[in-house]
């Protein structure tokens, strides 16, 4: 694929803040670094959603949340809850944790419903579904996606990064190849490296859910500056 400029990568990126013992200070600091680089938004521990957005107040990231996280075991009603309170303090997304065990089950109305009740708290918000694929086998995330579009949801993403696994790119085409084209992929877990991302959007993935922005996005601004650096060296020899 063609290499994006510093901005368009950004604009896929949801800078990832959800380790749980991550202080304060922590947090400040990978704010400002969401802040720095441009990306499009952070996603964020609960708690941590109305700071967030009182702090990034001014800098044009969004500021998610994660609903259900990270084992997606909560009841439909704890998720609904949680989701119109993550929206009431402030957040734009919310990236939601399906039944897992459901979906292994073959409980698909379970699922379904549980997603769809995410999706009506939204009231119209983004909604990311995240699958857990390393819990599941082909035919699961394929099913996974297909009722994550049957619950009305605008994503299906991969991965927490809590579960021993991360997003690989035949997940991220499998997913891609199960759901319509109004339904967008997001690749989350394991993407710490540019060429990890640029693979992820190659497969089908138009958002990337990662802590390793800086790397990711410096690794690219490294590259184009090289470029540039060649390009008038190139001129200056005419």
């Amino acid at each position: 694929m063609q290499l994006p400029t510093e901005r368009e990568l950004a604009a896929t990126i949801d800078h990832a803040i959800l380790k749980p013992d991550l202080t304060r200070t922590d947090v400040d600091a990978e704010l400002d670094i969401a802040a720095q680089w441009g990306v499009f938004s952070v996603c964020v521990r609960p708690s941590d959603i109305a700071y967030a957005v009182r702090r990034l107040d001014g800098t044009g990231v969004a500021v998610g949340t994660v609903i259900g996280f990270p084992h997606g075991t909560t009841s439909t009603t704890a998720k609904v809850a949680e989701t119109i309170r993550a929206f009431e303090d402030g957040a734009t997304e919310c990236d939601m944790v399906l039944n897992i065990g459901a979906l292994r089950s073959g409980f698909d109305d379970v699922v379904a419903d549980d997603i769809r009740a995410v999706v009506d708290a939204a009231g119209g918000r983004i909604t990311k579904v995240i699958l857990e694929t390393s819990l599941l086998d082909d035919e699961q995330i394929a099913r996974g996606s297909r009722l994550t579009e049957a619950g009305g949801a605008d994503f299906v993403k991969t991965s927490t990064g809590f579960a021993g696994g991360g997003a690989t790119v035949p997940h991220v085409r499998l997913m891609r190849e199960n759901v319509g084209a109004p339904v967008q992929v997001k690749a989350s877990g394991g993407v710490r490296s540019l060429d990890t991302a640029l693979a992820m959007l190659d497969a089908g993935a138009t958002r990337l859910g990662t802590s390793a922005s800086a790397t990711i996005l410096g690794e690219l601004r490294a590259i184009h500056a090289g470029e540039t650096a060649s390009g008038a060296v190139d001129e200056s020899s005419y």
